[in-house]
């Protein structure tokens, strides 16, 4: 495992669409459940254990060398929203683009044929970790981290919020960031042998209901 290339993966900067959506805080902020540093930790903190346990176990599995099209089938069982399906697999699309030009490889390659319109972007992180030499943990670790750095960036526009604040928040979410990764893994490495029944299917409802109202919005900032 190279440090540098896990930074590379995790880095904001790196061209894989995230700057468009913002993981729900959109929504939460125009109704009111973001305000803040703190509601924005409530936030981050509730997407982490839920949309984003589920991506990290995903990423682990797919980084295990799982089938991606099993995982994929699986990812969508675990994504009732349809505003959602749609942008995960947009961002699946554009990270599998920035991957096969930073990290070319047979695998990447496999995947683009077969999902010509994109597959869930944890399906696509966990096989773009793979190429680049990274391990399950890793991808998850990546997983996790995208799940609430992307609200907490967002919030910052939305809200003018301080920036230092919101690396605050991210800062304070480290352990229990660790702790999802773990976690997942763990989980990734049980669907290796049992089945991938054994991958996380937590339920966040007011994300998905959120996310169908806010695919409705004339006007937003955000894809989602």
């Amino acid at each position: 495992m190279s440090l540098a290339t896990l930074l590379v993966l995790a880095d904001g900067r790196f061209p894989a669409g995230g700057h468009a959506h913002s993981g729900g805080a959109e929504a939460a902020c125009k109704a009111g459940r973001i305000r803040d540093a703190a509601t924005l930790a409530e936030f981050c903190r509730g997407r982490l254990h839920t949309a984003g346990l589920v991506a990290a176990g995903l990423a682990a599995a797919a980084a295990h060398g799982l089938d991606p099209a099993e995982l994929d089938a699986f990812a969508d069982a675990r994504t009732p929203s349809p505003a959602l399906r749609t942008a995960a697999r947009r961002l699946g699309r554009q990270l599998l683009r920035a991957a096969r030009a930073t990290w070319p490889a047979a695998e990447l390659d496999a995947l683009a044929a077969a999902f010509p319109r994109g597959a869930h972007q944890p399906v696509v992180l966990g096989i773009t970790a793979r190429a680049a030499g990274l391990g399950p943990l890793d991808a998850a670790h990546v997983a996790a981290y995208e799940s609430v750095s992307g609200p907490a960036t967002a919030t910052v526009r939305l809200l003018g919020l301080d920036p230092f604040e919101a690396s605050g928040v991210l800062a304070g979410l480290a352990p229990e960031l660790d702790a999802v990764s773990g976690q997942a893994a763990g989980a990734a490495l049980l669907a290796r042998h049992e089945g991938l029944d054994a991958l996380p299917a937590a339920s966040s409802p007011l994300l998905d209901i959120s996310a169908q109202v806010h695919a409705e919005w004339p006007v937003r900032l955000f894809a989602s």
